[in-house]
């Protein structure tokens, strides 16, 4: 496979950079919204929540910056041609979980500070604190957070079929879709 059948070196280096951050991102996420505040609280005391929180938000402010820089290399960068060409049933479903999965990474850390600005809470990056991005509202937060779960659920759902698809082309089809994406 020669370097004009693969993805661009810095496309192929953020989507393994996006893919790490999402991983800590969806745990963390995961894990926020399986215990709620008091049972952080209460299982990992206000230190360890007050690292969870702030972990979280800085992997969403991470991903709002990487996806940005994805969507500009995307843009820039040719992007290769499947070799040999997918069915159009692969060709459609690939083409609709990367269009979403684009949309939904840029979407949900947006949510994630528009919800936590709008509830009066610390919008953090490390130990930063960045501006609201909307005034305080309590029932404009709790939409937002309820949202910004659903959309979680919904990125669990679309890296699950992007994950399964490359896994079927790289163990049943073995062809060359994982090549275009890898690192070395």
């Amino acid at each position: 496979m020669s370097e004009t059948d693969r993805f661009a070196y810095p496309h192929r280096v953020l989507h393994w950079l996006v893919a790490a951050v999402l991983l800590f991102s969806l745990a963390s996420g995961l894990t926020l919204g399986f215990l709620g505040f008091e049972g952080a609280m209460e299982r990992l005391g206000r230190a360890g929540t007050d690292l969870l929180y702030t972990a979280h938000k800085s992997f969403g402010v991470a991903m709002l910056a990487l996806m940005t820089l994805r969507v500009i290399t995307r843009l820039l960068f040719v992007v290769p041609d499947h070799e040999p060409p997918l069915p159009d049933f692969q060709r459609v479903l690939s083409s609709a979980v990367h269009h979403l999965l684009y949309l939904a990474l840029l979407v949900q850390p947006l949510l994630g500070w528009a919800a936590t600005a709008s509830g009066n809470f610390p919008v953090q990056f490390l130990h930063w604190r960045l501006p609201g991005i909307v005034p305080v509202n309590e029932a404009l937060s709790e939409r937002l957070f309820l949202w910004h779960g659903w959309l979680g659920w919904v990125i669990l759902g679309l890296v699950a079929l992007h994950i399964a698809g490359a896994l079927y082309h790289w163990l049943i089809r073995r062809d060359s879709v994982m090549k275009r994406m890898s690192l070395f």
